[in-house]
């Protein structure tokens, strides 16, 4: 069987776009899903997305990372809001659930502003911050972020956590109310030139721990740049939203 597909790319993390409102995608097929992903054997990609219709949402996002495990990812979700748009399903605002429950977004210009959950919980560890938003994820300030080995240091702390394991980000900060971000990502098993879920993390982490007292920060990572705002009540994050680029790469055919 073959199928359309579109690539869509959010600061470097890329993903197959499906429009799988017919339900013919194989959704069950988690080899199918991995090939597509493959960079020397597919299509390649972070991760695959399918839009689907919803009763009560304007659409249903479906994510699969490239092991075909599922999740919720940011850039993916800015991704899918770009694609939805392209297929005509929305204008400049939507409301879609995923993984996590629902969400907000509005486009303008390529520029996605997708609303994250709330978060209710950040735990504190020695070195380090946890967070889940929309996924779990681990926060680690380090210097020298540029050569630091994120690769070894992601892998080891990513299955240091029990099953499904977290996503690791290591952190640098730059001034007030910028911090640099490298993310090795499980489900991927690799670092990764974003992570939408990550930056978030971070912004709340950083905010929590009393590294800024901003409300919008400002996030450079491997693939450009990424913003998160949040309002701040009694250590509870609300409003959370994560602003930046998802644009269209390219579409073509893929035997399933």
């Amino acid at each position: 069987m073959k199928m359309p597909f579109y690539k869509y790319q959010g600061t470097g993390n890329d993903f197959v776009m499906i429009d799988n409102r017919s339900k013919q995608f194989p959704k069950e097929n988690t080899p199918a899903i991995q090939k597509i992903c493959d960079r020397n054997f597919g299509v390649g990609a972070d991760g695959i997305i399918l839009i689907e219709n919803d009763l009560e949402f304007d659409f249903k996002m479906i994510y699969f990372n490239a092991d075909g495990s599922q999740t919720f990812c940011g850039n993916g979700g800015r991704c899918a809001v770009a694609f939805a748009k392209h297929l005509e399903i929305i204008s400049l605002k939507t409301n879609f659930t995923a993984f996590d429950g629902a969400h907000f977004a509005k486009i303008e210009n390529e520029i996605v502003s997708l609303q994250m959950i709330d978060v209710d919980e950040v735990i504190l560890k020695d070195n380090s911050v946890f967070a889940n938003t929309g996924t779990q994820h681990h926060v680690a300030l380090v210097e020298n972020l540029e050569t630091y080995p994120v690769f070894e240091m992601g892998q080891k702390i990513r299955n240091s956590y029990p099953a499904p394991g977290s996503n690791v980000n290591f952190v640098e900060q730059i001034n007030d109310n910028t911090f640099q971000v490298r993310t090795y990502e499980k489900g991927v098993e690799n670092e990764t030139l974003a992570c939408g879920t990550g930056v978030t993390a971070v912004a709340i982490a950083m905010h929590k721990t009393k590294r800024t007292t901003a409300q919008v920060i400002k996030l450079p990572v491997m693939g450009g740049n990424l913003q998160v705002s949040f309002d701040e009540n009694e250590g509870k994050y609300t409003d959370v939203f994560l602003k930046g680029p998802a644009e269209f790469v390219f579409r073509g055919e893929i035997e399933i």
